[in-house]
């Protein structure tokens, strides 16, 4: 692609969220994710393939009527209430559209289906980009207006979520789609607590952007798709399979990993509001996601790959990409726990 015309497009994809963030106003809100639907659909597609395009057809669909309800829904807002202010949401009905609308735009479960299909059609980098970037304008509208939800409502996503994803990933072959399925339950913890403690809610967010840039650039380095070219990596670099395991583990939450840091806190907080119950179906529903993880660490690290093996064995040429962000984004999504009493300073 040309490099200006990727420059405008990523300016846009920031344009669009930075809007969306400084927004209290529905049409403003709504204009800046329309941007950033806009300006990632030349992205999805630059490739050419029938499956980009199909995804990206699939993508365009989905973000289209997502935007559609949340200009209804403020409309009726603004018709009872006479003022677009997001902060005045007093119409049950508007309320919950806009709701529903923003699950679909960040895939929660039950309206998650398009985004395994979307995230497998794409290149490993623009697939990043929709895992993280893409999650940031419409969950800053859920944690705007989330006094205005249903608890039980925001309960019931939140845990549906978690166990959608660690349910869904458990038959996966194709690593894109085992990524999807785990942004989908990491999205079901950030949903869980957000009525309780939005600052977690924030800080789930952002380990769960550090984890997922760290294992797309891992696998975008090792220019792995499937499950059986993983067990092809270690022989190349042994060291990259090393932390490429370690950060599917720190994904899956476990200590002494970053990611273990943001579910503690959630549910220690649900503990905290007197949830018991529902921080047990999310530590279980973690045990099933955490599997899925320990099957792609078992195939990296512990079998050697068949002579049959599928995949293309690549060459052990000197890699091109950049390795800053690789090292960056490793290093933070395995040794953050350390300064989790600082964080529980800030987020307490």
């Amino acid at each position: 692609m040309n490099p200006y015309v990727l420059a405008t497009l990523l300016s846009s994809l920031g344009l669009g969220t930075t809007l969306t963030f400084a927004s209290s106003h529905w049409l403003l809100a709504w204009m800046g994710l329309e941007i950033n639907t806009l300006a990632i659909v030349p992205l999805m597609a630059q490739h050419h393939h029938p499956r980009a395009v199909e995804a990206t057809t699939k993508y365009f669909l989905t973000q289209a009527t997502a935007a559609a309800v949340i200009l209804f829904a403020s409309t009726t807002n603004a018709w009872t209430t006479g003022e677009w202010d997001m902060t005045n949401m007093s119409n049950p009905t508007a309320t919950a559209m806009i709701l529903a609308a923003l699950a679909l735009k960040i895939g929660l479960a039950p309206m998650h289906f398009w985004m395994p299909e979307v995230l497998q059609g794409l290149d490993l980098l623009t697939g990043l980009i929709l895992s993280t970037w893409q999650k940031l304008a419409p969950l800053a509208l859920i944690i705007q207006t989330a006094q205005a939800f249903d608890p039980l409502l925001l309960s019931a996503l939140g845990l549906m979520s978690t166990l959608v994803g660690g349910w869904g990933g458990l038959n996966q072959t194709q690593l894109r789609k085992i990524l999807a399925y785990s942004s989908i339950a990491h999205m079901g913890w950030m949903i869980i607590v957000l009525q309780y403690a939005p600052q977690l809610t924030l800080l789930a967010l952002l380990m769960y952007v550090l984890m997922t840039s760290a294992a797309f650039l891992t696998l975008k380095f090792s220019s792995a798709t499937k499950i059986n070219t993983l067990a092809t990596t270690w022989s190349k670099s042994p060291v990259l399979t090393t932390t490429a395991a370690l950060v599917l583990l720190s994904l899956g939450g476990l200590p002494p990993l970053t990611g273990f840091m943001p579910k503690w806190f959630i549910l220690q907080e649900l503990a905290k509001q007197g949830l018991p119950l529902t921080a047990t179906v999310m530590a279980l529903a973690a045990l099933i996601s955490l599997y899925f993880y320990l099957r792609l660490c078992y195939t990296m690290t512990l079998t050697i790959s068949p002579n049959t093996t599928t995949s293309t064995t690549p060459w052990r040429t000197q890699p091109t990409q950049n390795l800053l962000p690789l090292a960056l984004s490793t290093v933070m999504a395995l040794g953050l726990l350390p300064i989790t009493p600082t964080i529980m300073t800030l987020v307490t």
